[in-house]
């Protein structure tokens, strides 16, 4: 900050920034070294905040950057720990920040300390929130409507705040990549829809932690045991959207009249209609959702294939080609090119991740 220059001048080959968002005024100065020696790659920012968001960045840096989110771990990730979950309760509880795998750690215990930092230093740094335990009490009602319908007014009276107050403070959140809100499926079927969006939390452990399950037997029979996996899944389908580039494309179905689908992906490729059910034994009634939105899409030329994740080991395609997919192959779904390309090589290709939560490169 004192001497911004001889700061740069110590990388001539350039170098990675963490945290890049604390020392704003530092852009200005590295937009005249890009400007010098323009080889890609050279500096790599880095930040716990959304730093499109950041004026500096569009003002100094425009042109010049490319912009990449990277997510908490997906569970392929996950699975190269040596100390990686064995259950589908011990994946929603531990969630995906790398350092607890990266260092075995308990994940009650570094979230205790993630959520404490999260509030204490990220949330001061995006916006000037005065009663910070409110905050915390709207971030632990954010966490129990996780996989619910987003509605401001409801979190705003039951957190004894302003509605204007819980869409800024949801906009913290979706910033430093805490949660994130599923908008409704759009298409033919506007009408009919209900126009709220869903809220889900990009790190199920995370949510977990903030309801007070610490013991994977506690999500057994836990009355939101359905809610958190759907926001596993959901967030999974997310990561694996945003670890390879790819924006949009997913929303959630919902009519007036009844009919609800969990996640709707579209692709080039097409629709795929993706349910989460977290019951591990497989059953017929497991896809009745699904097949009655698809029925409807189908009316309206809208082809579409379906498939369920749920809490089980068995995979099954159905005669009408449905699919049902075990929790631990939800990186499968739904298939694409790139993933056929994979199996087809025998390679393995990476999604990009990081070595800390929620970072913007």
């Amino acid at each position: 900050m004192e001497d911004p220059r001889a700061f740069l001048a110590q990388f001539p080959d350039g170098a990675v920034i963490d945290e890049v968002q604390r020392v704003p005024d530092l852009l200005s100065y590295l937009q005249g070294a890009i400007d010098d020696d323009p080889t890609p790659g050279r500096w790599i920012l880095s930040g716990s905040q959304n730093l499109a968001l950041i004026a500096s960045v569009s003002q100094s840096l425009a042109g010049r950057t490319a912009l990449h989110q990277l997510l908490p771990l997906s569970w392929n990730e996950v699975n190269r720990f040596a100390n990686c979950p064995a259950t589908l309760e011990e994946a929603i509880l531990s969630g995906g920040y790398p350092r607890i795998f990266d260092r075995e750690l308990d994940p009650s215990d570094w979230l205790r300390s993630y959520v404490g930092t999260y509030i204490e230093r990220d949330v001061r740094a995006i916006s000037n929130v005065g009663d910070l335990n409110a905050f915390q009490r709207f971030l632990g009602l954010c966490a129990g409507r996780t996989g619910q319908l987003l509605n401001y007014s409801s979190l705003a009276d039951d957190c004894g705040i302003s509605q204007p107050s819980a869409k800024s403070w949801f906009s913290i959140l979706e910033a430093s990549f805490v949660a994130f809100h599923l908008p409704v499926f759009g298409g033919k079927v506007r009408k009919r829809l209900i126009k709220m969006p869903k809220l889900h939390f990009n790190d199920s452990g995370l949510a977990c932690w903030l309801l007070g399950i610490r013991d994977p037997e506690q999500l057994v029979s836990h009355p939101l045991r359905g809610a958190l996996f759907e926001t596993w899944v959901v967030s999974e389908l997310l990561k694996r959207r945003t670890h390879r580039g790819k924006t949009g494309g997913l929303s959630y179905y919902r009519e007036r009249g009844g009919a609800e689908l969990d996640l709707v992906v579209d692709d080039s490729s097409g629709l795929t209609l993706i349910e989460a059910k977290s019951a591990t034994t497989p059953s017929s009634s497991l896809f009745d959702s699904a097949r009655r939105v698809r029925r409807q899409l189908d009316d309206m030329g809208m082809h579409s294939e379906v498939a369920v994740v749920y809490g089980g080991d068995e995979s099954r395609r159905n005669s009408d080609g449905s699919r049902l997919v075990p929790w631990h192959q939800v990186h499968d779904q739904p298939p694409d090119a790139v993933d056929a390309a994979e199996a087809a090589s025998g390679d393995i290709v990476s999604d990009a991740s990081n070595d800390a939560p929620s970072r913007v490169p």
